[in-house]
């Protein structure tokens, strides 16, 4: 792991290191980068709550090609008539008839429904997502609570469960990471959201896959073995270094670089 800035060599090697991702950071954190990603599906929408239902689908649904990934996403939202906290919301029983036979890899109409189940019995009672992870003094306990209330509900088929990470099974939560980023993280480039308020970007932990591995570890960033909870803890703690109130922007720079790669 790098250290803190005790000598000439590491505050000139932080430094370098500071220039060359913010170099990065600034060529993909810009809208060219939302045409090619998942992050464009929730930018369909204005309102709050689909902002948030439509980024949860396609952060969890996030695995394979990104071309499938938003194919298999735009599939998703017109079964719910492009609009999903409505139908969510809303919907009658005959109405999830429409959600029967979708599947992404092993994600299916079963977990889908689960998830449909969910998303009413908490928009019956609270305004925002948002409020689902705010349990915890730690990011790992947040998601922990949030993985756990999730599947708080009587008929949580136990098959969905791994749809949702969580760093109880020691899982670097790279989905569930990245749609905090996108709803937490603010700037004025028009990429990330920054819908949500009440979580600091400065607690966010780094969504890691294998493009941002491969690139992190060449760099120093990276250097446990195995990709989990820890990895993507001693990775964000190297990126708070550089940037101790936005470590999670750097997903942009080593993501960018290694899919051009």
């Amino acid at each position: 792991m790098l250290t803190s800035c005790q000598n000439t060599t590491t505050r000139v090697n932080i430094s370098q290191l500071r220039r060359q991702l913010d170099a990065q950071y600034e060529r993909y954190n810009r809208p060219e980068f939302i045409k090619n990603d998942p992050i464009q599906i929730p930018h369909r929408f204005t309102r709050k709550q689909d902002v948030e239902i439509a980024a949860l689908f396609a952060a969890l649904l996030a695995w394979g090609q990104r071309p499938t990934i938003i194919n298999k996403c735009n599939e998703l939202l017109r079964r719910m008539d492009d609009a999903p906290h409505q139908f969510i919301t809303q919907h009658q029983d005959e109405d999830l008839k429409r959600l029967l036979g979708f599947c992404h890899r092993t994600f299916c109409d079963t977990d889908l429904l689960y998830f449909v189940h969910f998303l009413r019995h908490w928009y019956g009672q609270h305004d925002s997502l948002e409020t689902a992870f705010l349990v915890g003094h730690t990011q790992r306990e947040r998601l922990i609570n949030f993985h756990n209330h999730f599947f708080s509900l009587p008929d949580a088929p136990p098959r969905t469960r791994k749809h949702v990470a969580t760093p109880a099974r020691k899982s670097a939560c790279k989905r569930v990471n990245m749609y905090l980023r996108w709803l937490v993280r603010r700037d004025d480039n028009g990429v990330d959201f920054g819908l949500w308020t009440r979580l600091s970007p400065a607690d966010l932990i780094m969504p890691i896959d294998l493009h941002v591995e491969r690139q992190a570890r060449p760099l120093g960033l990276l250097t446990r073995k195995l990709v989990d909870w820890q990895a993507a803890e001693e990775l964000t703690a190297n990126l708070r270094l550089l940037d101790p109130a936005d470590p999670v922007k750097y997903d942009f720079a080593l993501f960018g670089a290694g899919v051009n790669k």
